[in-house]
């Protein structure tokens, strides 16, 4: 071939010009690119091998080799692919924006469906530029009486192309580094970047160090291979004790026999996995495999809970595995880290276009060829193909959920309080996923029992109404009046309690276990959102904390007339000794005849003082005081305290009583503040000195 010198040529009819140190956002991707190309090289080769187009040796082993020369300052990237003939060079590199990979396709489009081919756009290649101030391409064919060809450039568009040396089909490319890149000829470094870009491309590769010192490892002679190099042979002597025989007389006995070893220069081992576990059957995947699998790719070393392996074949082609991490509490980090591959090539993490948001609180991985990438493979182009692949994805997960709830409700209650946050999110964030899943959300009740929505509204039969139940309207002259009476309008929905906080409300959920009443455990920070988006979207429920009412369950029957002159009297005592004339202060008889007083705090006003206190903890400027809802102090007829109260209003000890009473209310609702807490123990302390006189 004759010397040949010329001007790169820009092919602006397929992509726009190419700007190297522009087109991928991270230069050390240009590591990612060349090792794909090389992939490329060796699939192409194998195919044409099966189509009896070209044979392969015996003994060849596909591979890409990575040598790095920090003296040097260069990189050499090295496959044994197909290789090029100085036509394809021509083509491929010298015209920048054709596409070796499309063409390739394009020529074997009906013989060629099994395998995938990683480039796209043919400008990989030109990454190489971001970092090296020169680059040189020595390409041996795989063509019958091919030439080798040896290319030059120094990063700008004049090349130079002449006859090369090289031996062995396939290509090498060596990157002379800028001064500002150099560490990418670190061994480390690259080993770093190889890996987090090529840890499962298809084909083995290796990285060496350029004059390293060699390395040793010692194997049995069994286990040598055509490919090792001996150094020596190592004889270890067998190993003699002296033991006690059964007469009790002392001999030599050989306890390790003699032995052979090898020293052999250490065996190359490849930086990647060629078969991911993703890449399988979800049925030749043990439980081990899955776990190892996790352990590997997300360094996290906390079993996840379960899994859901993707495999689907049309009408896209998308495999993964989603992880279900366990998180031990609502403050570790639930962020978590989802890895999208294009063929076995990393793209990035946590795409959202293809993850649905509230699936990123999972780990996993999801390998899309069909995906529509840009030129620099890093960002996905616009397309409604994009959607319906974050759908699917989406589906398979309820799917999977709704399964075990149906399938394996044991396991799916255990899991429960790992996997709700995530659930929960989910709903907030996509109502399809919150309309497949809205029967199978679990609650857990004061009694540690899993309950889902449907359950726990099971229909009550009503008797039938028959007209002497109509309630009857009089006219002002005692006359009933024409037509039935008009009642006022009712919330006929089924109330939900719940509890936040076990603890904080024990004394409510001691009153409601013994009435035989129920409530649920909602103690996450994501539950005030929850609930509220799950009664905006049902009308036949609504959820009131345990502690915003007290029902009728809990009183005894009784005349209201019995207790009304004693609520206005201990309303008056109770207004002037805390100084609060907003507080609402009512008196009931409760069954419970050791509770002296309850606090409740209407439900709608609760949500309001929560809003308002995550607004101005976001940096509004609100101040969630001015949105607190009024209080209800409820105080027992049936507490003995409570009666010493009223025949004592205008004892001196009136006011500590009624305070000590409002606080111990206080206490089984929310946390006093640290002012109120000191005046508490302090009047405690004086209350005790009492007894003590």
């Amino acid at each position: 071939m004759a010397d040949k010198h010329g001007n790169l040529s820009i092919n602006s009819e397929n992509i726009f010009p190419v700007i190297k140190k522009w087109l991928y956002s991270d230069h050390d991707i240009f590591y990612r690119e060349l090792i794909s190309n090389g992939c490329d090289a060796i699939t192409k080769l194998k195919k044409l091998d099966m189509m009896g187009e070209y044979e392969l040796p015996e003994d060849y082993k596909p591979k890409v080799q990575i040598e790095v020369d920090p003296d040097a300052k260069t990189i050499s990237v090295t496959d044994n692919g197909l290789g090029m003939t100085a036509d394809e060079v021509e083509e491929y590199i010298n015209q920048i924006a054709f596409s070796g990979a499309n063409d390739f396709l394009e020529k074997y489009k009906d013989k060629a469906n099994d395998d995938q081919i990683i480039g796209h756009f043919g400008l990989g290649f030109y990454s190489a530029f971001m970092v090296a101030d020169a680059v040189h391409i020595d390409t041996l064919s795989y063509q019958k009486d091919a030439s080798a060809v040896h290319w030059e450039c120094d990063g700008g568009t004049e090349f130079s192309m002449t006859d090369g040396i090289k031996e062995g089909v396939g290509t090498k490319i060596t990157l002379f580094l800028n001064e500002d890149c150099l560490e990418f000829a670190n061994e480390y470094r690259a080993r770093e970047v190889i890996e987090k870009y090529c840890s499962f491309m298809p084909t083995e590769i290796f990285l060496t160090k350029a004059n390293a010192e060699p390395e040793y490892e010692t194997i049995d002679p069994d286990d040598k291979r055509d490919t090792d190099t001996v150094v020596e042979t190592i004889i270890e002597e067998a190993k003699t004790e002296e033991k006690e025989n059964e007469n009790g007389e002392k001999e030599t006995v050989e306890v390790s026999p003699r032995k052979e070893k090898l020293k052999i220069v250490k065996r190359p081992v490849s930086l990647n996995d060629t078969a991911p576990l993703w890449a399988k059957t979800p049925k030749d995947c043990t439980e081990e495999e899955y776990k190892a699998f996790y352990r590997k790719v997300f360094m996290d070393y906390k079993e996840p809970l379960f899994w859901i392996h993707l495999n689907m074949d049309y009408p896209f082609n998308l495999k993964g595995i989603l992880y279900f991490p366990k998180i031990n509490t609502e403050y570790d980090s639930i962020e978590g880290t989802i890895k999208l591959y294009n063929n076995q090539v990393f793209v990035a993490d946590n795409i959202k276009e293809v993850i649905p948001e509230f699936l990123m609180l999972l780990k996993g991985v999801i390998d899309c060829p069909d995906l529509p990438l840009n030129v620099s493979r890093s960002a996905l182009q616009n397309d409604g193909f994009v959607k319906k692949i974050s759908d699917y994805i989406t589906k398979k997960v309820a799917d999977k959920l709704i399964g075990m709830c149906k399938t394996e409700k044991e396991a799916y209650e255990k899991y429960w309080d790992d996997i709700s946050p995530f659930i929960k999110f989910g709903c907030l964030k996509d109502e399809k996923f919150c309309d497949k899943i809205n029967d199978f959300i679990l609650f857990k009740d004061i009694n540690d029992k899993y309950l889902t929505l449907p359950e726990w509204l099971k229909p009550v039969e009503e008797p039938e109404k028959t007209e002497e139940d109509a309630p009857i309207v009089e006219n002002a002259d005692g006359t009933p009046a024409d037509g039935p009476a008009e009642e006022e309008p009712k919330d006929d929905r089924s109330v939900i309690y719940y509890v936040t906080d076990l603890n904080q409300q024990g004394q409510y959920i001691k009153m409601f276990k013994e009435q035989g009443m129920n409530a649920v455990i909602l103690d996450h920070n994501i539950d005030t959102s929850f609930i509220s988006q799950l009664e905006r979207r049902n009308e036949k429920y609504k959820f009131m904390r345990i502690d915003a009412d007290l029902t009728e369950s809990l009183k005894e029957e009784g005349s209201e007339e019995d207790l009304k002159e004693a609520a206005d009297t201990l309303a008056e005592v109770f207004h002037k000794a805390l100084n609060n004339d907003k507080l609402t202060v009512k008196v009931e008889r409760l069954k419970d005849s050791n509770i002296s007083s309850v606090i409740t705090l209407s439900e709608e006003g609760r949500r309001m003082q929560d809003m308002m206190k995550m607004y101005s903890m976001g940096g509004m400027g609100m101040d969630a005081s001015m949105f607190g809802a009024d209080q209800t102090l409820t105080l027992n007829a049936n507490h003995e305290l409570v009666k010493y109260i009223l025949e004592h209003k205008d004892s001196e000890y009136a006011n500590d009583f009624c305070e000590q009473l409002y606080d111990l209310a206080m206490i089984s609702n929310q946390p006093l503040s640290p002012d109120a807490m000191a005046k508490f123990v302090a009047r405690s302390n004086k209350i005790m000195m009492l007894l003590a006189k």
